[in-house]
């Protein structure tokens, strides 16, 4: 399989430093080397460029939402980049950086197919708006916005509307929402697989689930968006974004591996991995053995 490699070292969405290293960081462990160990034909494509801004300016485009134009500018260059990937007949996996990335990519890869969705791994939700988010970081929008939720500025980036239909996203690991996006999920009926669920009906469940519903609504692609703060901190802790209680390595891979035999996984973002966070790589480490495990199966 042709692989492409983007690196986005974006840390605006989360208004954090350190996530922005976490690309290179990865590629000096050997990502390429990993990748290209499976008989894959892989490419660098390097890291896009992140427009500077100082903090002072932070709200300068909109009081509510942090960063935002340059934000914008990223994924709607990552769009592209991702659009073009899957047109060229390659997968692109999309190394964060922040989960606000996940606006670019998921737009590239909603041009590209009609029929599909989005496996949102992550102990957050991801679905507040500039009117419902507590912090005004924009990677706690960027699933909402691809639901056509939320301010104009984000919900219309790379093309107009609504990317994915709610009824088509599928929200995994979750342990950690705000009222907002409480009332959201509800609202859309969306799928929702929290923790709580995963602990009590177990993985296969869950992944049993997501496949009926999958082939119930006609979905042949999909975007798979792995969040690092979905796993337990035990397992990684170098995340700013940490929640007790995630997801054990058996239940990771025990998600993961069912979802990947389905053939239906065209892209990845692997995000939210902040190597200042770390310790002594062990992150770092876990993110290597994701896309190990992932590409080996590609």
């Amino acid at each position: 399989m042709k692989i492409n490699v983007i690196g986005v070292p974006l840390n605006l969405g989360c208004d954090r430093l350190g996530v922005e290293k976490a690309p290179n960081k990865i590629r000096e462990l050997g990502l390429m080397k990993t990748i290209r160990g499976y008989g894959h034909r892989a490419f660098d494509l390097g890291n896009l460029y992140v427009p500077p801004v100082l903090e002072k300016d932070k709200y300068s485009k909109h009081a509510r939402m942090k960063y935002l134009d340059a934000i914008v500018e990223v994924n709607n260059n990552l769009a592209e980049l991702v659009y073009d990937t899957l047109k060229g007949g390659a997968f692109p996996i999309v190394l964060g950086g922040d989960h606000a990335l996940g606006l670019g990519s998921a737009s590239g890869v909603g041009k590209s197919y009609d029929d599909f969705g989005i496996i949102w791994l992550d102990a957050h939700g991801d679905i507040n708006t500039s009117e419902t988010s507590p912090s005004g970081n924009i990677h706690g929008m960027a699933l909402g916005a691809l639901m056509g939720k939320g301010s104009d500025e984000l919900v219309n980036i790379y093309a107009p509307g609504n990317k994915v239909d709610p009824r088509n996203v599928f929200l995994v690991g979750t342990r950690s929402l705000d009222d907002g996006e409480v009332e959201l999920i509800a609202k859309e009926n969306i799928s929702i697989y929290p923790m709580t669920v995963i602990r009590e009906k177990g993985v296969a469940f869950v992944v049993e689930d997501i496949k009926h519903k999958l082939k119930e609504r006609k979905i042949r692609n999909i975007h798979f968006s792995i969040d690092v703060d979905s796993l337990d901190p035990a397992l990684a802790p170098g995340t700013g974004t940490k929640v007790p209680d995630g997801l054990t390595r058996d239940e990771f891979y025990g998600f993961i591996d069912p979802i990947l035999d389905t053939n239906l996984i065209k892209s990845l973002d692997l995000v939210e991995y902040n190597p200042d966070l770390d310790e002594d790589d062990k992150t770092a480490q876990m993110v290597l053995d994701i896309i190990d495990h992932i590409t080996a199966r590609l």
